[in-house]
């Protein structure tokens, strides 16, 4: 039996692996190519070049890329009144073209539309298999970043919270199928028909992230996309509140923040006891070199992969209430939850230099991420949704 073509749609070309969503896009087509034919049809600001491409080719019949330019998104946020930003920001009339060009020279099926960035490219289709990932509820990161943020941040973010609360409601209803990450975004979703949103966490590739022995070199890691407000937030919290207060335990202690693209305040941090690593090309150095995670997430959504890929590593970690109530981890068994800063360096010191502790909770957590957390097993709902 033929397999039913599928195109894909995607605001990032889905490699490297450096943000949540483009980790979430590179998966879901991996597996979802054992069960359908890929047309993947991905935004980018420049051509992919060949390694980028390489890495989808194995799981996708063809691939075209939509350019978009930062001058012309910008623009197009000022002119397109009364959508969201990021929807807007995305949006092109000439690629919308060239996207139905795409789908009918292979004649696609069905759509996966990954994100609301790429829903007004969608809604055109008339195709009655449609999924929209909403991936996180967007909304509820911007109230908090107008609640939390910056205050040059607040005035857009309020202007893009009232304005995602509506779009993420109306565009609902262009799509059959609709998915999310956590159980926690998707009460933070509050409209006719939103309880039918099926929840698909991340998985992650317990191949890939596995443990390793390597030398330790660091007592404490922040990792993430270090452009992001919320990992920005957070890795400033970690080294301007956690690390001072793991000093009362531990005067030496060290800190790594790992991860792509560091903003000025964070290249700033840098010390003698604080490393900047910027991009890395192997992200699983930073884990193995470093004694206990932390993911101190304040104005976060969504399931934080870091966690997993930690987890997957027996590195143990120390979260925020936030970060695990998309994660579902039991305190004190899988992971310690942290709410200030001396809870933070009680749990770290004691996880560094108490071995028995840490080697529970480490293989507690590993056993945790390999029963839930599975790739294939989180996408089944999708496969069987986009087969009917």
């Amino acid at each position: 039996m033929a397999k039913k073509k599928l195109l894909f749609l995607t605001s990032r070309f889905p490699y490297p692996l450096e943000k949540g969503d483009k980790l979430r896009a590179y998966h879901i087509i991996r597996q979802l190519s054992e069960h359908f034919d890929i047309y993947l049809f991905a935004l980018n600001q420049t051509n992919p070049d060949r390694t980028q491409i390489a890495a989808l080719q194995p799981f996708c019949k063809a691939i075209e890329t939509g350019i978009i330019s930062r001058k012309a998104s910008v623009l197009s946020m000022l002119k397109n009144h009364g959508i969201p930003f990021q929807v807007a920001y995305f949006y092109r009339k000439e690629i919308a073209e060239q996207i139905h060009r795409f789908s009918e020279k292979h004649t696609t099926e069905a759509v996966f539309c990954h994100l609301i960035r790429m829903s007004e490219y969608a809604r055109s289709f008339k195709t009655q298999y449609k999924l929209l990932d909403y991936m996180d509820a967007f909304s509820k990161g911007m109230e908090r970043i107008h609640q939390q943020g910056n205050w040059y941040l607040r005035l857009p973010a309020l202007i893009e919270w009232k304005r995602l609360k509506k779009y993420e409601a109306e565009i609902f209803r262009e799509f059959q199928f609709h998915t999310i990450i956590s159980e926690q975004d998707k009460t933070h979703l509050h409209f006719e028909g939103s309880g039918k949103i099926r929840v698909v966490p991340n998985g992650v590739d317990m191949d890939f992230f596995h443990p390793t022995a390597t030398l330790k070199k660091f007592d404490v890691l922040f990792n993430g996309h270090m452009s992001y407000p919320p990992n920005i937030a957070s890795a400033s919290y970690t080294a301007e509140k956690i690390l001072p207060a793991l000093r009362n335990f531990m005067p030496q202690a060290n800190l790594l923040i790992a991860g792509a693209e560091p903003v000025r305040s964070i290249r700033a941090l840098e010390s003698s006891t604080i490393a900047v690593s910027g991009w890395m090309d192997d992200i699983r150095e930073a884990f193995a070199q470093s004694r206990v995670m932390v993911a101190p997430m304040l104005i976060s959504i969504g399931l934080q992969n870091k966690i997993l890929q930690a987890m997957a590593m027996k590195i143990p970690c120390v979260i925020s209430p936030m970060a695990n109530n998309a994660l579902g981890a039991v305190h004190g068994e899988h992971l310690f939850v942290a709410e200030t800063p001396e809870q933070y360096a009680t749990y770290i010191s004691q996880l560094i230099k108490d071995e028995a502790l840490c080697n529970k909770i480490t293989e507690s957590a590993y056993a945790f991420v390999r029963q839930h957390f599975s790739w294939s097993g989180a996408l089944r709902p999708v496969i069987d949704a986009l087969q009917v």
